[in-house]
């Protein structure tokens, strides 16, 4: 067998170079590129490496290590998962700040590999510059954080073993049921040692996406379920965009009349203006999908992991005979709900239940309802996002707007505070392949928005993509404008002002609290005057966010109005690098729950007569969760 003789991390970058995926006879390279900052670490082993072979593996640089996972994250799901990129860092805090984006590529099922750099497998110069010590355990490095974070997780501590970690991670990387991130800890003397590298390793890859097939009788099953229904729900998530089963969906929907909720991933698996679309269901979701989910007699759930919020704390639900059908890639969320676990790919899956249901549809009544409160939350989103003369502009307001410009191929991204609950509810989708609205809600990480956004510009070049962050998010990461300036990633940053921490500062108002630590105003121990409305007085702070836009090298307009937001984002198409758009809102101009709720505890004892009553209402609303054990194979 031939070889070549290559240090590891020649080795490594030459096999990521190579590596390619397929799905439905389509192939495409794995890895579009290494993201990475340098340091004592990883500069002379796998920064040596990307210097050597920049043809195979682009590089991009990036200014902070946490945001350059989240463009990886945001790339994978603009591609289905079906590409990524690799990430490396210097050991110490560089690695340890690639955690959080690690965790968020985890919870959102999505594939992104990290490369930190590891203190030195022969530990001669222990303790090294950044090195945690353990004193009971000398083998423990800040690398170990990434264990729970991480889908699969190794320390490659001798040459020789790059072979099989890299081979277990690509398996990890493209299996749709256990993606997430994965980590291979280098020891950076070992990322410079040389070995003979087997031709075999070094050559093209591909590995196979199938389609996974339900088993027959889980599948009968689920067919027997739905033909008893007589209101039945479909609630669509992430995994039915993932797996590209959007026709699937709206076919089986037209054949049967079974109209369609969405979580927040799973938000245009059907387009709004499909009469049995029902939009967001939840904590955060619709009149519409909310009432028909209070009711749903069988509740079939695609590609959804059933987060909290899609189940409103497990309160959406509420016919005491309620029974779910999961269809889902992975067995572990297939399960949840005591449903009937139909394990498979989601298109195969929604295709042969199409098949099998064979000119069944639901009641009439039913599906008459569903199109009936469709209609009328369509009125009530153009209620909720016209513009209100003489005051500051609404969040609502701000999301029609933006709903407007992005039309049917623009590409809304969103993470953290009260937007990405808003724009579930108001977000009217338009693009057929369901990638028009893209809001991290998973891990809602604060600055997921700017590199999220960069992700999938990068993925998807000739789409409008822009980012709605408010301050208190923007505040967390605005680094990687620079990386935008530097790279001409053309993305518009809608740049919300509301002085603080809104959606935080709502949820306080609604349990009894005043948004205690949640202004970005003078202050001591976070305490502000308040007056009899609930409305804080306080002078804002001096801060110029516009201004600290421009100064990392954002082209940056600054609008007014609504009216001047629209002419603003119509100029910001033929930008060459990202704009911010600046403009400021009402705090306090909210969109209501419709029936959502959330499951965050009040203080059971409390000196404030607005705690106690806000302590009464949780237990009122408590009493509603349910548990769900039924029996899911009767």
């Amino acid at each position: 067998m031939s070889s070549e003789r290559l240090t590891v991390a020649q080795a490594l970058v030459r096999f990521l170079a190579a590596q390619q995926v397929e799905r439905d006879g389509g192939r495409r390279r794995f890895f579009a590129g290494c993201l990475g900052i340098f340091g004592h670490g990883n500069v002379t082993g796998l920064g040596q490496a990307l210097a050597q072979y920049p043809d195979r593996l682009p590089y991009h640089p990036a200014r902070n290590e946490q945001s350059m996972v989240h463009v990886a994250s945001g790339f994978a799901r603009q591609r289905n998962r079906l590409a990524t990129f690799a990430c490396t860092s210097s050991v110490g805090p560089g690695a340890t700040n690639m955690v959080t984006g690690a965790a968020l590529a985890t919870v959102n099922r999505l594939p992104v590999l990290l490369l930190p750099g590891d203190t030195f497998a022969t530990r001669r110069p222990h303790p090294v510059l950044q090195q945690l010590e353990v004193p009971a355990d000398a083998t423990v490095s800040v690398n170990d954080c990434f264990r729970p974070v991480s889908r699969f997780y190794e320390r490659v501590e001798r040459p020789e073993q790059l072979f099989e970690a890299a081979l277990s991670a690509m398996r990890v990387l493209v299996d749709p049921a256990e993606t997430g991130a994965v980590t291979l800890a280098l020891p950076e003397d070992v990322q410079t040692e040389a070995l003979d590298v087997p031709a075999a390793f070094l050559e093209e890859r591909v590995w196979t996406v199938y389609r996974q097939p339900p088993a027959p009788e889980a599948l009968a099953r689920a067919v027997q379920l739905i033909r008893g229904a007589r209101r039945p729900l479909i609630v669509a998530g992430g995994g039915v965009i993932y797996a590209e089963a959007l026709a699937a969906l709206r076919e089986l929907v037209d054949a049967t009349g079974i109209p369609v909720a969405e979580t927040q991933a799973g938000r245009g698996s059907l387009v709004s203006s499909h009469p049995l679309s029902l939009g967001a269901v939840g904590a955060t979701g619709t009149a519409a999908a909310n009432r028909l989910a209070r009711v749903a007699d069988v509740v079939i759930g695609v590609g959804t992991r059933w987060a909290d919020f899609t189940t409103a704390s497990k309160s959406a639900f509420q016919d005491p005979d309620v029974r779910f059908a999961n269809v889902n890639v992975a067995g572990f969320d297939a399960a949840k709900l005591s449903g009937l676990s139909v394990v498979g790919d989601a298109r195969v899956v929604l295709e042969e239940l199409a098949g099998a249901l064979g000119g069944w549809r639901a009641d009439s009544e039913w599906s008459t309802r569903a199109r009936k409160e469709g209609l009328a939350w369509a009125e009530e989103v153009e209620r909720l996002v016209a513009v209100s003369e003489g005051s500051l502009p609404s969040q609502a307001s701000v999301i029609g707007a933006i709903n407007d410009a992005a039309g049917e191929t623009g590409v809304v991204v969103c993470a953290a505070g009260s937007a990405p609950g808003d724009l579930h509810k108001l977000w009217r989708a338009r693009d057929p392949d369901g990638k028009g609205y893209h809001v991290e809600y998973g891990y809602s990480c604060m600055g997921y928005e700017i590199p999220g956004a960069m992700g999938i510009k990068l993925a998807s070049p000739e789409r409008e993509v822009i980012a709605l962050v408010g301050d208190g998010s923007y505040l967390m990461a605005p680094g990687e404008l620079v990386t935008a300036v530097a790279e001409g990633i053309a993305i518009t940053i809608v740049l919300v002002e509301n002085h603080g921490y809104a959606s935080i500062g709502a949820l306080s108002r609604s349990v009894g609290g005043a948004g205690f630590g949640t202004h970005y105003r003078f202050a001591r121990n976070g305490s502000l005057p308040i007056d009899e409305e609930g409305v804080v007085r306080a002078e804002p702070l001096p801060v110029d966010l516009a201004a600290n836009a421009a100064s990392l090298g954002a082209s940056v307009i600054r609008a007014g109005s609504v009216d001047e937001l629209r002419r603003a984002l119509d100029d910001a198409r033929s930008a060459a690098g990202p704009v911010v758009v600046f403009i400021e809102t009402d705090r306090y101009a909210g969109v209501p729950s419709y029936d959502g709720w959330w499951d965050v505890p009040v203080a059971e004892v409390s000196e404030s007569e607005s705690v106690r009553a806000a302590r009464l209402e949780y237990e009122r609303a408590h009493g509603a969760q349910r548990s769900h054990l039924e029996a899911a194979d009767e």
